[in-house]
């Protein structure tokens, strides 16, 4: 009977379990390396949406996104142990997303879609990525913006392909010019070079069909 006593007292005095919805991702990484299977479960749930997003956006199929980005986590489990810790995460599951939807464009030629910060406007070297949707907004303000977003969709579909990942990078995910060089194995020049032409590009196309 004491023996029982004691033992429920050192549970009732042991740490809580932490909430990984608090920890950074380095710190989430370093659970799920300790062999910790919830940690794994909170970097689906951070990236799951964005990396959908992000693959959907550049192969154009929703249904295989959402295989590609299935086999990325699939990757992230297997190779985890190689993450570089001194990096972000973050980088190296965009990189590997990345990777996998270019070489499903290299399979076949399909083009994505990307959003856009605004035409009539000079583009800032560290704007934020354009938010469609907002809860506040009125019903019609709420229905011109999905029309926008429709239209961007249809729009980008005709950039070149060698843009795209820079464009949606860049307008869509808010990543820096050096992540998105890390990311796509381009060099800074390149990929600044890349964006501009996309936005060039991107503008001539919209700008008819924007009131």
């Amino acid at each position: 009977m004491g023996t029982t006593l004691k033992a429920q007292e050192r549970r009732t005095t042991l740490p809580p379990l932490p909430s990984f919805a608090e920890l950074d991702d380095s710190a989430v990484v370093r659970a799920c390396l300790d062999g910790d299977s919830r940690a794994f479960t909170e970097l689906v749930l951070r990236y799951q949406t964005r990396l959908l997003n992000f693959v959907y956006r550049s192969i154009g199929d929703r249904e295989r996104a959402e295989d590609l980005v299935q086999e990325a986590f699939i990757r992230v489990h297997r190779h985890l142990q190689r993450f570089d810790q001194g990096k972000k995460f973050s980088t190296w599951i965009y990189t590997i997303a990345s990777n996998l939807a270019k070489n499903e464009l290299r399979n076949r030629s399909r083009n994505p879609l990307v959003l856009f910060q605004t035409i009539r406007k000079n583009w800032e070297p560290d704007h934020r990525p354009l938010q469609f949707e907002d809860t506040q907004s009125r019903p019609d303000d709420m229905f011109h913006k999905r029309h926008l977003r429709e239209l961007v969709e249809s729009t980008v579909s005709q950039l070149p392909e060698h843009h795209r990942a820079v464009f949606v990078l860049r307008e869509l995910e808010g990543k820096s010019y050096e992540e998105i060089a890390e990311i796509t194995g381009c060099n800074l020049g390149t990929v600044k070079s890349r964006l501009n032409r996309a936005r060039t590009s991107f503008a001539s196309i919209i700008e008819p069909h924007l009131d």
